[in-house]
């Protein structure tokens, strides 16, 4: 803004001097810079829960694990520091606020929408290689899922812990309480984010806050603990302590949880904001409060036991404890939302089926609450929270699903970088190499706790996957084989017109997903009604890979050839975060191109005819017969294509029609 400005000015004049107080410039100048602190706040609350609630357990972990193999002695404190504080830097710092960031589709970010990203940049490559980059997207969706069961678990356990610091005889009521928070979190969902999320950035810079005075104090008091910020302390533990510091690195990337937080909200905020909250106010913060757990660690060593909460005041405890939990909560939050971003996206792309999708804010269309979703979270994070029923056991699981989906981005990150930035193969080795390695042994090192935990974020990765892959092998199947009964719609044209047939009064409107074919309702209602509606429209609606279309580029009209028969063809092209409302599209045709609907159409008395397909499961390839079981399962539990699509049910009729898979 300060160089826009001086733009503006005459030569050699100062801003100060030709913008006196109060004049417009100044107001603007203030204006923008009192948006950009409420980005920043507003970015606080939402993007940083995760990965800002880390000191409550992450330095906790690695000094119990493996009965207590890494050491309170100088050695290990200082390599373990140095291993967390090089981590954030490495990943958070570098690979995704300096990186991965650049990468937004439509300034949208998050796994799903980087593999479609990478898709649409690869453009003529062979179609093995479009599926590839999409499975991993898909992967990278099912780990986060399993993400989004254990973040809650562990981060309202840890918080709520603290009593147990309090007083040995209120450690009983810790697995209580944590349940407790969890079902009123799910349950205030359907109401939104939108009601609270004013508070999370105040909350959240109150803990931030909180973490960097308690930090400093300690710092300053054991200013030696300074040296752990040197890189050769953690080269120094690995080369003396090869295995222990290799098990240690499982525990460590604790610290680095919720990194893809910065990348999946981007579309909320940009990049800006998130960048500028990362390094003025999260990055300095969590810095000081892990140096001074080390120094705690050196100077009480039994305080490892849990040296977040050791390492403040006895009168600051409880006041901590209500705060941590609040800020668990929103951490708790910010990943809750995610999946319901995640499953929307999915939706979107084909890969998972249509769920029904409520929108909880009038002002901001991202604001969404999927309630398949949301209560199958709760019944597996209470199942995890009473199964774990402590944040370090559940810690064991954690880091599985947040490695592999670092990897995941990396790789496809480096397809954008060669495919769409034209980086130059040596460009594409280098950042592969040093962001590879070290998240590929942040991997190996949680693969070794499959056995004791890490296995149920890979089951659940798992099962997710497969359930994402089947649909779309199956819609695609089943697509192809609709078409087959659906016949050319030229042809079903020709005989509307040689044989004069009955039409009657009104506006039929048939979603379809092409101009190709028949819809299957219009053909019935030909075949055993013998008529046709005096106004035919038939809508198809395809999702693109870009988060959002406006309406000036997204709606086609075609006639099919003949103006005068009252039959009219819209596609309407959507984003993947766009609502797909065809009675919106309707409307918006209505009123754009009114010289190309024949008469007067009046959007909100048309009346929408919808196929519904019957699956009939036979021996025909193309999947394997408990793949085309889990298909017809999750295409009965589908939501309704008629509240899909936004369809009025008092003007819809549905029509049947089978299919065999």
């Amino acid at each position: 803004m300060g160089n826009r400005m001086t733009e503006l000015l005459p030569e050699g004049a100062a801003p100060q001097e030709t913008a006196p107080v109060g004049s417009p410039r100044e107001q603007q100048v203030t204006t923008t810079q009192v948006g950009r602190v409420a980005l920043m706040l507003a970015a606080l609350g939402v993007v940083y829960g995760d990965i800002g609630t880390s000191p409550l357990y992450a330095m906790q972990t690695v000094f119990s694990i493996d009965n207590n193999a890494v050491r309170p002695t100088p050695a290990d404190v200082y390599g373990v520091v140095s291993l967390i504080f090089w981590s954030i830097t490495l990943i958070v710092s570098i690979k995704y606020v300096v990186f991965v960031l650049r990468a937004d589709n439509d300034g949208e970010g998050g796994v799903m929408a980087l593999a479609a990203l990478a898709r649409r940049v690869l453009g003529g490559a062979s179609g093995r290689r479009l599926a590839l980059v999409m499975a991993l997207g898909v992967a990278g969706a099912a780990l986060f899922y399993g993400d989004s069961v254990i973040t809650p678990s562990i981060s309202v356990l840890s918080a709520v812990e603290g009593l147990g610091v309090i007083s040995p005889d209120l450690a009983g009521l810790v697995v209580p309480i944590a349940a407790a928070v969890l079902a009123v979190l799910f349950a205030v969902q359907r109401w939104g984010t939108h009601r609270v999320g004013s508070l999370f950035g105040p909350v959240m810079l109150l803990w931030f806050a909180s973490l960097g005075a308690v930090g400093l104090r300690e710092v300053l008091n054991r200013p030696e603990i300074l040296r752990g910020l040197s890189p050769s302390y953690a080269a120094a533990f690995i080369a003396d302590r090869p295995y222990t510091a290799f098990i240690a690195m499982g525990a460590v990337v604790l610290a680095i949880t919720g990194a893809e937080a910065l990348y999946a909200d981007m579309g909320h905020f940009g990049r800006s904001p998130i960048r500028r909250t990362w390094f003025v106010i999260v990055f300095p913060a969590l810095t000081l409060n892990y140096l001074a757990q080390g120094a705690l660690i050196l100077r009480n060593p039994s305080a490892r036991t849990n040296p977040f909460y050791l390492l403040l005041p006895h009168w600051a405890r409880v006041p901590m404890i209500v705060l941590a939990t609040a800020a668990t909560v929103i951490a708790s939050q910010a990943v809750i939302s995610g999946a319901f971003s995640v499953s929307r996206q999915a939706v979107r792309l084909g890969y998972l089926p249509h769920l029904r999708v409520r929108h909880t804010s009038s002002r901001q269309e991202g604001q969404v609450y999927v309630p398949g979703v949301n209560w199958a979270l709760f019944v597996a994070v209470v199942a995890v929270t009473l199964t774990f029923r402590a944040s370090t056991r559940l810690a064991t699981a954690y880091g599985v699903a947040v490695t592999g989906t670092f990897l995941i981005t990396t790789a496809l990150f480096l397809t954008v970088a060669r495919a769409h930035w034209r980086w130059r193969v040596w460009q594409v080795l280098v950042v592969g190499v040093v962001f590879g390695t070290a998240e590929l042994t942040y991997f190996t090192a949680n693969l070794t706790k499959v056995t004791h935990g890490g296995w149920l974020t890979l089951l659940i990765a798992i099962a997710i996957f497969t359930i994402m892959m089947t649909w779309q092998r199956g819609r695609e199947i089943v697509t192809a084989r609709r078409l087959e009964l659906e016949g050319p719609l030229s042809e079903f044209l020709d005989k509307v017109h040689t044989e004069g047939v009955l039409r009657v009064p009104g506006t039929a409107v048939l979603p379809h997903p092409n101009k190709e074919t028949t819809p299957l309702a219009l053909r019935a209602n030909l075949e055993h009604n013998h008529v046709l509606h005096q106004r035919v429209v038939i809508i198809s609606g395809r999702t693109e890979t870009v988060p959002h279309i406006p309406w000036d580029l997204r709606l086609e009209v075609d006639e099919l050839g003949d103006s005068t028969d009252g039959i009219t063809h819209i596609n309407a092209r959507f984003g993947f975060h766009d609502p797909t409302d065809f009675p919106e599209v309707l409307r918006q045709v209505t009123a754009r191109y009114p010289e190309r609907l024949e008469g007067d159409l009046d959007p909100d008395q048309a009346s929408y005819f919808v196929s519904r397909i019957t699956l009939r499961r036979t021996r025909q390839p193309g999947m394997s017969g408990w793949r085309k079981q889990l298909f017809i399962g999750l295409a009965h539990n589908a939501a309704s294509q008629a509240e899909f699509l936004c369809l009025p049910e008092d003007r819809t009729i549905v029509m049947g029609s089978n299919v065999d898979l």
